[in-house]
């Protein structure tokens, strides 16, 4: 009897203090239930996020506007250039010998003009005094008209051919670094060619791909956090959304999706966010063209504060 009495009291002793444990684990669940719907309430709601993003920026493709013969190459690839520094010379023995030609047909027509202006300035005189005829006069006029054609079309060749001469100089178009250099020494080219790109590292952006459930609070000027894989998460961006694009990629694609029939998956489609970053931040930390980043979007500001 007593040891029943013993065994009953101490299983309602464990079940006592198995009630209390639970409820104690209950209250800490709800606890945490509530601290965490608490935050992203009032906090986490508040902001989206991506590690779908990529370093961008407005490359300048360098290209001659006049076919030649590559007579120098100054920059190899990797190398920083500044807007004006001479990246590649032409032969321009063509060039100058086209110049000296439209000089010689410039200076030519010019004489030309001259001497029928002087000629009708004569006839005209004589004409008031019926020295000369009216058709003299008109051979006259009609003979000035077609030398000023012909000085106007020299002096647009000489132009155009003063032009050709200072495109055998090309330069660099904006501040960067060389990238993708396809000329070599002696290389013939055309004029497009493409060869080399400047990449204007001082001036990169960010193209932030979110999804499309994402996007309904996100407007232009909010505010951005950005990390990148190259440097970790110690060094903290700072940007602001500059625009959304017009359309997702999958409808800039080369095939795009096709869902006119009614076999059809619906998939979360993402659109590309742009986003400007501080020069200063830049500067300091230089980012490639192509490199990961890790967006943080302020969704509770309104933009353009």
């Amino acid at each position: 009897m007593v040891r029943r009495a013993l065994e009953k009291f101490m299983g309602m002793k464990r079940n006592e203090k198995r009630k209390r444990l639970f409820g104690i684990l209950a209250s800490v669940v709800g606890t945490v239930a509530v601290l965490w719907f608490g935050y992203w309430y009032f906090v986490g709601s508040h902001y989206i996020s991506t590690d779908n993003a990529y370093v961008g920026a407005e490359i300048a493709q360098v290209t001659p506007a006049i076919d030649g013969t590559i007579k120098e190459v100054n920059v190899i690839d990797t190398q920083k250039v500044k807007a004006g520094d001479v990246l590649v010379v032409i032969d321009d023995i063509d060039a100058k010998l086209a110049l000296a030609r439209a000089k010689g047909a410039f200076d030519k027509a010019k004489t030309d003009l001259d001497r029928a202006g002087i000629d009708l300035t004569r006839r005209k005189a004589l004409a008031a005094s019926g020295s000369v005829s009216g058709e003299e006069l008109t051979t006259a006029e009609n003979a000035f008209r077609a030398s000023k054609a012909v000085f106007d079309a020299a002096q647009a060749a000489l132009d155009q051919t003063a032009v050709d001469l200072d495109r055998t100089v090309i330069k660099a178009p904006v501040d960067g670094v060389i990238a993708k250099r396809e000329v070599q020494l002696g290389q013939k080219v055309r004029a497009g060619t493409q060869l080399m790109a400047v990449v204007p590292l001082g001036n990169v952006h960010v193209n932030a791909n979110f999804k499309e459930v994402q996007l309904r609070k996100v407007k232009e000027g909010q505010p951005v956090k950005l990390w990148s894989d190259l440097y970790g998460s110690d060094i903290v961006y700072q940007g602001k959304v500059v625009g959304l694009s017009g359309g997702t990629g999958a409808v800039f694609s080369l095939i795009p999706a096709q869902n006119a029939t009614g076999n059809w998956i619906k998939v979360v489609q993402r659109l590309p966010v742009r986003i400007e970053l501080d020069l200063a931040e830049l500067a300091s930390h230089p980012l490639q063209v192509g490199l990961s980043m890790n967006v943080e979007i302020d969704t509770s500001k309104n933009g353009n504060e």
